[in-house]
Formats: structure tokens, C-alpha cells, sequence
């Protein structure tokens, strides 16, 4: 899908390109692809936003500006809710190409944010560190739901003896080591574009100031889950142990009982004299015993707290 923005009362749509407006391309199809070779910018720049592990970097070739940044997406996948992939930013001139092949809520958020507070971009550089600013703030509501996860996953831990909620949790941690992955290549990014000759004294110092705060929030923020997630899961894989431990517990003291019965009952039952064959209430007998020594047996059961 291919969508073209300009500065206005904040950053809006428009209907085809002109100059020094942004192109955005999501999920490019093949004549989105034609529509970008009739850009003259080096091939090897598509070919690398191809690939789902790119990581970010800036590179310079033939005065094209080229940079890769990592965002958040929701990918679809009930059991690893969260990912990122790679949003490439490419510029020149009058051009500003941006290009992702997932679906994200980062740019229309972007878009929105942008007229609400009518903030224009003042170059593509500018562009660029508000495209990264916002990335971090789409990696700090993705970690708010992901700390839900953990507390739905952590309720049903308590109680649970099977792997599914553990699984889950793990499912959960490969989010975080991505995220964590990801904000550690946006940082350097941002450190990278921070020393760019001729482009120090034009940033907005404001606006860097937030970029990497919110960056270096995500950062610890990710970290924080990541360390919380990781001794849950040990303290929950010994809570699955015990349970099971105890339940194993429970089975072993109902067999003991019934035990007790079925052994006196086999005792009597057996095909020779005990003094009982000819006895009308033998059998009441042999009842009552076994049921008291079974209740003696759950008492000191119960009492060595078995049950």
C-alpha cells in the first residue's frame, strides 16, 4: 500500500507526490516495487529491508541516506503476541521513501499525534529522529500489554501443575529479548545520528533530548520485565513441582487407606478356616474392622499432614 504525506496543519495526506513530501510503502506489493525503481536509488537497499532481522544502521551511497530502524508490531500469533521489524528510510533531495513489509499502528499514530499538535517536520532528518521517538513509545504500550500477559499467565501459575502457562511465559520472554534486541540497535542509531557531519547544530536539541530519553525508558523498562519475567518463571517452575509433589502425595495416602480394607478383606476372603465361615454376621465383622483400622490410618495420615 503506498500513501503520500506533506506538511500542513500537522502531517497530512496527499493524493500523489510532489516535492519534499513523504512516500510511506507498507507491505509492498509488486507494483509498489516497480513504483520505486523508477527512483534511482541503489537496488541493494530494498533487497536488505527484505529481510526481517535487519538490523539498524545508516549507511550513505551515491548521496542517498539510508537507515534502518526496528519498531514494534502486533503480528497476529496468539502465543508471541509481539514482535519488530524493520522500517527502512530512504532520502534524497525532495525524496523521503519510508518502506516496511509488516502492517504497524506506529505510522497512523505518528500521522494522528502529528495533527492533534500540529508538528510539522522541519527536514528528513527531523523526520527520522520523530519516526525513532515514536517507535520508542510503540515499545512502551506493547510493554504495558505484555505486563498483562504476565500478570494473566502469573494468576494461572498459582494453581496450575501442567507446562501450558509456562510455555506461555516463555512465548512472552522471546518478545521482551526482542524488544530488548531491537531498542539496544535503535540506540546506537540514535548515537550514530547524532554525529553526522554537517547535521549536529541543525537537530531540534529538544527533541533529541526526548528521542533519547523515551529510548533509554524502553531500554529499561524492557529490562526490567525481562529480569521479572525470567526468576517468575524459576519460582513457578518450582511452584509446578510442588503441586504435583502434593498431589502425587494425596494419591499415595488414598492407596495406603484403601490398602488397609482390601487387605484384611483378602486376609479373610481366602478359601481356608478362620474361625468366621460359620458366623451369621462375619462379614459385618470384617467391615467394621477393616473401616476402623482405614480410619485410624487416616488419622495419623492427617495428622502428619498428608492430606
Amino acid at each position: 500500500m503506498r500513501t503520500f504525506f506533506k506538511n500542513s496543519t500537522g502531517i497530512v495526506p496527499c493524493a500523489e507526490w510532489e516535492p519534499n513530501c513523504w512516500i510511506h510503502i507498507e507491505c509492498p506489493v509488486a507494483e509498489d516495487k516497480e513504483y520505486l525503481q523508477s527512483f534511482d536509488f541503489p537496488q541493494a537497499f530494498l533487497n536488505d529491508l527484505e529481510d526481517i532481522d535487519e538490523r539498524p544502521r545508516i549507511e550513505y551511497e551515491d548521496g542517498w541516506y539510508f537507515i534502518i530502524i526496528r519498531v514494534p508490531y502486533r503480528n497476529g500469533n496468539p502465543k508471541l503476541p509481539f514482535s519488530t521489524a524493520p522500517l527502512g528510510l530512504i532520502f534524497k533531495g525532495e525524496i523521503f521513501i519510508s518502506l516496511c513489509h509488516v502492517e504497524t499502528e506506529l505510522i497512523n499514530d505518528f500521522l494522528t499525534y502529528s495533527v492533534r499538535k500540529n508538528i510539522n517536520y522541519k527536514d528528513y532528518f527531523d523526520l527520522v529522529l520523530r519516526l525513532i521517538l515514536n517507535s520508542s513509545v510503540w515499545f512502551l504500550k506493547y510493554l504495558k500489554q505484555i505486563n498483562l500477559h504476565i500478570k494473566s499467565a502469573e494468576s494461572e501459575l498459582e494453581k496450575s501443575v501442567k507446562n501450558e502457562e509456562l510455555q506461555r511465559l516463555l512465548q512472552i520472554e522471546k518478545c521482551l529479548v526482542y524488544f530488548t534486541t531491537s531498542l539496544k540497535g535503535n540506540d546506537i542509531l540514535i548515537n550514530r545520528l547524532k554525529n553526522i557531519k554537517g547535521q549536529k547544530d541543525n537537530y531540534d536539541p529538544e527533541l533529541l533530548e526526548d528521542v533519547e530519553i523515551e529510548s533509554k525508558q524502553a531500554q529499561e523498562t524492557t529490562s526490567v520485565y525481562s529480569d521479572i519475567l525470567s526468576g517468575m518463571m524459576d519460582a513457578y517452575a518450582s511452584v509446578i513441582s510442588n503441586n504435583l509433589n502434593i498431589i502425587m502425595k494425596r494419591l499415595t495416602s488414598i492407596s495406603v487407606i484403601l490398602m488397609i480394607p482390601t487387605l484384611i478383606a483378602s486376609l479373610y476372603g481366602m478359601n481356608v478356616p478362620n474361625g468366621l465361615e460359620n458366623f451369621p454376621m462375619g462379614f459385618w465383622l470384617v467391615f467394621v474392622i477393616s473401616a476402623t483400622f482405614a480410619a485410624i490410618g487416616l488419622y495419623f495420615l492427617k495428622k502428619k499432614q498428608w492430606f
